[in-house]
């Protein structure tokens, strides 16, 4: 059965410390959490559908974000991505709470101008459906490896990030405590291997300008994401 709005997100617990990988099992993966607005994708199965942009609660907000529907034409059809929505504000030049509050409350004759000064992204930490196809039971390690198979087919480009990921806790560590106190992250999730995805939400600090390769202005159309010497290794 596809699927439709609304769909409800797995929500994260919180945690105190970073869990260690079990001795046996499926093991687990640490991803960073950005401090954004969660929100899922939905690209049409067919010509003249709309793309569905959805709220944590189950409201529709694409007419909020045109720039972010019209990026979606990077993506397959049939699709459904869960990640977090982010605003880029450009004259500040970092990433922007407030920003994004304004453009979730903007209706749809304001959002197209608040969108050349506080530009939508969204960062993709999870695939639903591929195709057409639930993937709910499918285990995390292969909805990632979906996901990292989709953004190198598709050579995705801003406004689309694959959310930074390792299987190395000493790198998941050096995430949480050594990074710099500039906003734009909040903390780590840490979704096992298995069919739950979201197990723990851990505070941290960093500074997000560090995750993309651009030149001067963030983000560029042609950013690619940075993952650095931990992800490249420590990613499944």
């Amino acid at each position: 059965m596809t699927l439709r709005p609304p769909v409800e997100p797995m929500l994260a617990q919180a945690a105190d410390t970073i869990p260690a990988p079990p001795r046996s099992g499926p093991g687990l993966a640490y991803e960073q959490k950005f401090d954004g607005h969660r929100a899922l994708v939905f690209t049409p199965a067919g010509p003249g559908g709309r793309v569905l942009v959805q709220s944590r609660r189950g409201s529709l907000i694409q007419d909020r974000f045109p720039d972010l529907a019209a990026a979606a034409a990077q993506l397959p059809g049939a699709l459904v991505l869960d990640g977090e929505l982010l605003v880029w504000d450009v004259e500040a030049g970092h990433l922007s709470f407030e920003g994004l509050q304004r453009r979730a409350a903007a209706r749809s004759r304001g959002a197209a101008a608040l969108a050349a000064s506080l530009p939508a992204h969204f960062v993709v930490f999870d695939v639903l459906q591929q195709d057409g196809e639930q993937l709910l039971t499918l285990p995390y390690r292969e909805r990632r490896r979906r996901l990292e198979v989709l953004f190198s087919a598709r050579a995705l480009t801003a406004p689309w990030m694959l959310c930074p990921m390792t299987t190395d806790v000493a790198v998941a560590r050096e995430w949480l405590e050594s990074w710099t106190d500039v906003a734009g992250l909040e903390g780590l999730l840490q979704p096992g291997f298995g069919i739950d995805r979201l197990t723990a939400m851990l505070p941290c600090r960093r500074s997000v300008n560090s995750l993309y390769q651009t030149s001067d202005d963030f983000p560029p159309s042609h950013a690619q994401p940075l993952y650095g010497q931990g992800d490249r290794r420590g990613s499944e």
